[in-house]
């Protein structure tokens, strides 16, 4: 399996500046997220970032939320995305489940808080689509694996809310290609391993990182058991990617970069010495 480095992990810094430090670290290739930024959505720019720092772009997320200069719509986003990983050569593209419900996200206190909105279904032509043949017809004639990420839970009014369409581990089997994110799991108390022996095949790339209340915690920070989770990849014969994808302040963005590069080097030594551990039959 290859690690590979999110540069959502660091998206307050620049591109170039995510692939020096991955180069550094020793990762094995990027998994690009696409945002509002030029830099993230120019095939050319990117190729010359490849050349220069001699790291693949073997992922692409798709943005969350509409950028400039392309379609607002989550399909015409899709496909968009699409393209430009075929220009990058580039075989996986990751995107989300279409939302349940509308949300509001609050500041308060310095803290994050999601209200869910019942009644307002702004996600319904995108989940027709993806419900529809025009999703599978995307996935069979792109040449691209289409990687749905399980999402996590929203926690509202004292109460944990599913704000996602076929967001459980039953129904995600729907699609044929998943991406498992590990710190989602964490969210509805799941542990990665026990989820992994049902999906299994389907699982054509993962998300890699800890939860401990928070999400997106480096994979050595937290409660679920992510060594039983690296090794089971590991003793299956998974040849797919791994991302390492972390939230900015997980890797205390903002302070040196040698203790960023200290961080991310003592995290990706940690999963290599999972993966060379069999799992117990």
């Amino acid at each position: 399996m290859r690690f590979l480095f999110s540069t959502g992990s660091l998206y307050t810094y620049g591109l170039a500046r995510c692939f020096a430090l991955a180069a550094d670290v020793g990762f094995d290739g990027i998994e690009l997220m696409v945002d509002d930024r030029w830099d993230t959505r120019q095939p050319r720019y990117l190729q010359a970032l490849t050349d220069r720092y001699g790291l693949q772009i073997h992922a692409v997320h798709c943005p969350f939320r509409p950028v400039p200069g392309w379609p607002s719509g989550k399909v015409e986003t899709l496909e968009h995305t699409v393209r430009m990983a075929q220009a990058l050569d580039t075989s996986i593209v990751v995107h989300h489940l279409p939302m349940r419900v509308g949300l509001i996200i609050l500041l308060i206190q310095g803290h994050r808080r999601i209200l869910p909105i019942p009644g307002w279904h702004p996600d319904r032509t995108y989940r027709d689509w993806m419900a529809g043949e025009g999703y599978r017809k995307l996935q069979e004639e792109s040449g691209v694996k289409l990687c749905i990420e399980n999402m996590p839970a929203w926690h509202a009014f004292g109460r944990r809310w599913n704000g996602f369409h076929w967001n459980s581990p039953d129904r995600l089997t729907r699609f044929p290609t998943l991406t498992l994110d590990t710190t989602h799991l964490g969210t509805w108390g799941l542990e990665p391993a026990a989820i992994y022996t049902q999906w299994r095949r389907r699982v054509a790339h993962v998300h890699l990182s800890n939860f401990d209340g928070r999400e997106h915690r480096r994979p050595e920070v937290g409660h679920l058991d992510l060594a039983r989770f690296i090794s089971a990849l590991a003793t299956d014969g998974y040849s797919g990617s791994v991302t390492l994808e972390l939230s900015p302040d997980a890797l205390d963005a903002g302070d040196d970069d040698e203790h960023i590069r200290q961080a991310l080097s003592a995290s990706l030594h940690r999963c290599r010495a999972w993966a060379s551990v069999p799992q117990p039959d």
